[in-house]
């Protein structure tokens, strides 16, 4: 199977520049994955296709302000990205320009409150960071940092918070677990009132999410590596629902991917964490997912392969189609399709 199977034409408009002013006002794409029938509604619409006995699962990880921009010594700019913490003040970074940041390299931030000094470059261009500080580093990112957002998004974004989850507590992301913006915690308690549960795993999202895919057999595709968890809570929510013989709904791709990487081969859950590499695409059989809430997707990338495994490529394209003559708004801060 080739990568140009999941191209479709995207026109450049349909990209969404900024979150629209109520979070469960996007529109809602549902797709039978049986049939490949759509149906079209908004968001807020989402509670009439849960049922009581479902289990909601989310992604509670949080994006950190990463992009921060400082200045060497010499008063040359610089952008260090954070991409993972190695502890003992160390970061993986992506850092620009890059032919300025070599070892024994000093970075100054804001008004020196915090600086940085390059370790080492490793063989695919990124640095390692140390960085040097008084207090807690996440609060001195808050601070300094900007959020990370991803590369087809121009606008500047005016509330960071725009680009959290409003159920977002574990930081670690470099990207935002996007479907779930569009819940409010008023649409998240009509879903429990209706005797949906709710449950959380945590996926820090990397920027490897937004690399093409450049292979042109798919199975020539490597993932990049992302840790995930679930605690105990989640696990025992998770088992009881399968018991009952509810649905469980995952909202996003990194929801689905962590579920997949940590069920058992019976289908029954255990706490735990791993790193996965997981690549989902059609011809995988799913274990541990019944329906999923997710965005639209870059053409040719890894997460619309995922949701053709899902649903099926033609259904999915199909819908696609749809969705540009519909005029839907695509991508991070785009409208929603819920797959069942």
């Amino acid at each position: 199977m080739k990568t140009s199977d999941f191209y479709y034409d995207l026109p450049e408009e349909l990209i969404a520049q900024t979150p629209l002013e109520r979070r469960d006002a996007s529109r809602l794409m549902v797709l039978d994955r049986r049939t490949g029938e759509v149906t079209h509604r908004h968001f807020y619409d989402i509670v009439e296709y849960l049922q009581p006995g479902d289990c909601l699962v989310m992604n509670d990880s949080r994006v950190l302000p990463a992009r921060l921009m400082g200045h060497r010594p010499t008063g040359g700019v610089v952008e260090v990205l954070l991409l993972r913490d190695l502890g003992d003040k160390c970061w993986e970074c992506l850092c620009k320009p890059g032919r300025k940041m070599q070892p024994g390299n000093q970075v100054i931030f804001g008004d020196g409150e915090l600086t940085a000094t390059v370790r080492e470059v490793r063989e695919d261009g990124n640095r390692v960071v140390e960085f040097h500080y008084e207090g807690i580093f996440l609060e001195i990112l808050e601070r300094l940092g900007k959020m990370p957002l991803p590369p087809y998004i121009k606008a500047e974004l005016k509330d960071q918070e725009r680009y959290q989850t409003v159920y977002s507590r574990e930081a670690g992301s470099a990207a935002a677990p996007t479907a779930g913006l569009h819940f409010t915690q008023e649409l998240l308690d009509k879903i429990r009132a209706k005797g949906v549960s709710t449950a959380f795993v945590t996926l820090h999202v990397g920027l490897g999410t937004f690399r093409p895919v450049k292979a042109e057999e798919i199975t020539d595709h490597h993932m990049h590596s992302e840790l995930c968890m679930m605690n105990q809570e989640t696990a025992d929510l998770l088992n009881a629902t399968r018991a009952r013989g509810g649905r469980i709904i995952c909202v996003g791709t990194t929801s689905c991917r962590t579920l997949e990487s940590l069920v058992n081969s019976d289908g029954s859950f255990c706490a735990g964490s791993k790193w996965t590499e997981i690549f989902i695409y059609p011809g995988y059989t799913f274990k541990a997912m019944d329906g999923l809430i997710t965005n639209f997707h870059l053409p040719e990338s890894t997460l619309v392969m995922l949701v053709s495994a899902f649903a099926g490529r033609e259904h999915i394209l199909a819908a696609y189609k749809q969705a540009v003559e519909q005029r839907y708004r695509f991508f991070s801060f785009g409208d929603a399709m819920c797959i069942l």
